[in-house]
């Protein structure tokens, strides 16, 4: 089986926090996505990786959210998806 690198397996910066998915049962999932993110301060961010492309939950996160969190791809490919939710000041 062919395994696509994450970019969630390197280094990260300071106030960069991984958050990775695949770990975490999917039933437990979104509600420790939002659990995570509202822990962050303002201009922090949580890198998200997931082995497809969460579209409900960012459905989710528009929703409670609006404005109030940046969402940027970082990698975007088949079995590869890795996501920057930063807290907006």
């Amino acid at each position: 089986m062919n395994h696509a690198i994450h970019a969630c397996d390197r280094p990260t910066a300071e106030a960069l926090y991984p958050f990775d998915a695949r770990g975490v049962a999917k039933r437990f999932r979104h509600a420790a996505i939002f659990g995570a993110l509202e822990s962050l301060m303002p201009g922090e961010t949580m890198r998200f990786c997931n082995d497809h492309d969460p579209l409900p939950l960012l459905g989710q996160m528009q929703q409670r959210y609006g404005d109030k969190v940046d969402i940027q791809y970082v990698q975007r490919e088949p079995g590869a998806i890795v996501i920057d939710f930063t807290v907006v000041g």
